[in-house]
């Protein structure tokens, strides 16, 4: 039996604020050429209107296939934001192997696949959603991408589109920029399971988003754990792993954020991953994950450093357990947390807010907008994590 992601998709009405609008097709429109010989930063062409058969809004539909996870979140407009009435997250490991042997292996394809055909199976339930589906780190790496993307087209009926970095970026921001304050600069990351996007963010007065320089990173949790299996001891795993993200985010953090900027608090953090948000549910104590109390919330850097020693002194058995955590995600929280420590690191600020929303939110918010649809900034609900003892 395969096991669905502990992170919950039980969305409350989300109202993300982003940028440029982007359109999207049908669930069951063939391929096109771009879909079919690799990259593609371009947004999907909507080959056919929405319909609806009763006097509800339309519907939109979004999958993000990344390196680690299959996510379809369905939602129809609500007010200013939209409402989530269909979602499914499955751990599939696409990405896995593909930084050492150049191409996805037959049994990542198929875990994918099947995630894939739940995803088509829930959209037939909801007849005439407007779809984008991208893939991202592990397809734009590997070189059998094309006929993986014919493979899935064929089985499922629903067209791939493998987005570039910027493209990435340009989606986690747009679904993150409503959590960012009045402060004049933000660092908004993003931990996948193939690469690390890492955006430096200039906020003018009427909370408009400026970016000014994005950096992706081929070390996600999944090729890192690979990466570093060789070194047996935990803490040296995890303190080389740490090492190899700080040198890889310095140059970076010198063209663009100067120690006053930061002195003077004018900068704020996002954070948008899994390894974020089981952080947060770990320092929050929560019994389960509940999305609605760690999507917005303040995550001190001094409790991330708690969390981070929790996990490095927990048994392989006890983080499976974790209700935080979960079998699938266990043994990749070694290489998140050493990557989330190397980003404090590089940018040693006091808190940062924690988004549990993602490229999925960021596609909604394209197709709805390209649609005439308002989505404005929500009023994020405000969370203060408590301190967290240090014994596990």
């Amino acid at each position: 039996m395969k096991q669905v992601s502990p992170h919950s998709d039980t969305h409350r009405a989300i109202r993300p604020d982003g940028g440029a609008a982007m359109v999207g097709s049908a669930v069951m429109d063939a391929p096109s050429a771009a879909a079919s010989s690799g990259l593609s930063g371009d947004s999907l062409v909507a080959e056919r209107p929405v319909t609806t058969a009763t006097s509800h809004p339309p519907l939109y539909a979004a999958i993000d296939l990344g390196s680690s996870n299959c996510r379809l979140l369905v939602a129809r407009p609500c007010n200013d934001g939209f409402k989530v009435i269909d979602a499914f997250s499955r751990v599939v490991r696409l990405g896995e192997g593909v930084r050492e042997k150049g191409y996805l292996c037959q049994a990542a394809m198929d875990r994918a696949i099947d995630a894939l055909k739940v995803c088509s199976k829930k959209l037939r339930k909801h007849p005439g959603a407007k779809l984008r589906a991208v893939a991202t780190e592990a397809c734009r790496t590997a070189e059998n991408r094309a006929e993986f993307v014919q493979k899935v087209f064929e089985e499922t009926g629903i067209e791939l589109k493998i987005i570039n970095p910027d493209e990435e970026s340009r989606l986690a921001l747009q679904a993150c920029s409503a959590l960012l304050d009045e402060r004049p600069y933000a660092v908004v990351f993003d931990i996948g399971g193939g690469s690390t996007e890492i955006c430096w963010i200039k906020v003018d007065n009427m909370g408009q988003t400026q970016c000014i320089e994005t950096l992706s990173m081929p070390c996600g949790v999944l090729c890192l754990t690979e990466r570093y299996a060789g070194i047996e001891q935990r803490r040296e795993r995890f303190e080389a792993m740490r090492t190899e993200i700080r040198d890889r985010l310095r140059d970076f953090a010198s063209r663009n954020c100067c120690s006053d900027i930061l002195d003077d608090g004018k900068v704020q953090m996002v954070g948008t991953s899994g390894t974020v948000t089981t952080f947060c549910g770990i320092a929050l104590g929560l019994e389960r994950y509940e999305r609605h109390k760690v999507d917005g919330s303040d995550l001190r850097f001094d409790d991330a450093e708690r969390v981070t020693e929790l996990l490095l002194r927990m048994e392989a058995d006890k983080r499976k357990g974790h209700p935080c955590i979960g079998n699938q995600r266990a043994e990749l929280m070694d290489a998140g947390a050493a990557i989330f420590a190397a980003i404090r690191d590089i940018w040693p600020l006091a808190t940062l807010k924690v988004a549990d929303r993602g490229l999925r939110e960021g596609i909604l918010v394209d197709l709805m907008r390209a649609d005439g649809h308002a989505i404005d900034p929500c009023d994020v609900r405000r969370h203060t994590v408590s301190h967290i003892s240090a014994n596990p």
